[in-house]
């Protein structure tokens, strides 16, 4: 069965049809599990859509949300790679960016130079790409972070939204800003690398408004699905999905949730980055407990105790939307129980690291076995599929 080649418009227009959003969280170089997830992910979709070599996750989803290295990789499946020519652009960035230099020391500036990362991310998507390009051949929102203003800025590619465009005023439109640029500002993780600065608005005499951008992890959404499905769904974002079990699918993935447990070893820092790190994974964890409350969700995990899946709760009215969510578990037991004993099991308890590529063979190896274990054919319904050609 030949699956339709749509464009973002198609993605993007309400004609409908069930809906279908892929988010993909932050991490640093932790990435690469997701992309282990993602081949199972992609060549599961690819035989039940025909077996056609040409497949791609953009065809499937019609909406891909990133923070930070999610960013990177939902805006490569966007513009059309499959998840191998990701995996293999993704293991060589990652060597090449986070190089240590001894002049370099993450304190009093950031560890790594942002001259190699901008490099590469203009060698991946374009130096001139832009936000509205034709190139990205579905939605596509990454998720960042404006430091000058302390607000999170969804930048998104939907040809209807109220900033799409560049208003008479000067005020520059999402559609006219870099892709690469976007891409940066949301994985400019504090103490890893500089923020990025993108021109916000400028005409005539007056002078141009800089927007300064960190990381987008450093925000409620370093798990992107929930403002994915609101971006989707809310009326100020003039996507206007509709809502419910068998018309919108969610399918989050993760990048392995980090070891607590594991400490670093200047105590300064290491009480100041636990505590962002807690914080990060207190929003994540209250994100899915909100988001399998309001779902139909067949990989529904323990919130707690008290309340256990949630699964014999529902939010009035509901459910709003079908939810996946698929990651690892990066505490030693559970990479024992999928991996067995590496070769060198000291690694494993470096794994919650953002910036270790001697890691990510052993990371990819824990996504591609969690997928193989965890993702189940069942989980995508076929109210889901794609339509055929014709």
């Amino acid at each position: 069965m030949a699956v339709q080649d749509l464009t973002r418009d198609d993605h993007f227009r309400n004609d409908g049809r069930p809906k279908r959003i892929l988010a993909l969280d932050g991490g640093g170089l932790r990435g690469i599990l997701s992309l282990g997830i993602l081949e199972r992910i992609e060549t599961l979709l690819r035989e039940r859509h025909g077996g056609d070599p040409d497949f791609r996750l953009c065809h499937y989803f019609d909406l891909m949300a990133g923070t930070s290295t999610g960013a990177i990789i939902a805006a490569a499946l966007a513009q059309g790679w499959s998840v191998a020519q990701v995996r293999e652009k993704y293991l060589g960035l990652g060597r090449r960016v986070f190089s240590r230099s001894v002049l370099r020391h993450g304190f009093l500036r950031a560890k790594y130079d942002k001259r190699g990362l901008n490099a590469e991310l203009r060698d991946v998507f374009g130096a001139d790409t832009t936000l509205g390009s034709p190139r990205l051949l579905t939605g596509l929102v990454v998720v960042t972070k404006r430091l000058d203003t302390g607000s999170v800025w969804p930048l998104g590619n939907n040809p209807r939204s109220k900033f799409f465009a560049t208003d008479p005023d000067g005020s520059a439109g999402n559609a006219g800003y870099l892709l690469w640029e976007v891409v940066r500002a949301s994985t400019a993780a504090p103490s890893y690398f500089e923020p990025e600065s993108i021109t916000i608005s400028g005409a005539g005499d007056r002078d141009p408004v800089v927007g300064n951008f960190v990381d987008g992890g450093v925000s409620p959404f370093n798990d992107p699905s929930l403002l994915a499905f609101m971006y989707a769904t809310l009326e100020g974002y003039r996507v206007g999905w509709p809502t419910g079990g068998d018309r919108l699918l969610l399918v989050s993935i993760g990048t392995g949730r980090r070891d607590a447990a594991v400490k670093k070893s200047n105590i300064a820092v290491s009480h100041a980055v636990r505590a962002l790190a807690s914080l990060m994974q207190d929003c994540a964890a209250q994100q899915r407990a909100m988001l399998q409350w309001m779902s139909e969700s067949p990989t529904a995990g323990v919130i707690d105790r008290e309340v256990g899946d949630l699964r014999g709760d529902r939010i009035p009215g509901g459910p709003l939307l079908s939810y996946l969510r698929y990651d690892v578990d990066l505490q030693r037991e559970s990479v024992l129980s999928l991996v067995g004993s590496p070769a060198d099991a000291g690694a494993i308890d470096s794994l919650s690291r953002m910036d270790a590529p001697d890691n990510m063979g052993l990371l990819h190896r824990l996504g591609v076995l969690a997928g193989e274990r965890d993702v189940d054919p069942r989980d995508f319904r076929p109210v889901f599929d794609l339509p055929p050609e014709g």
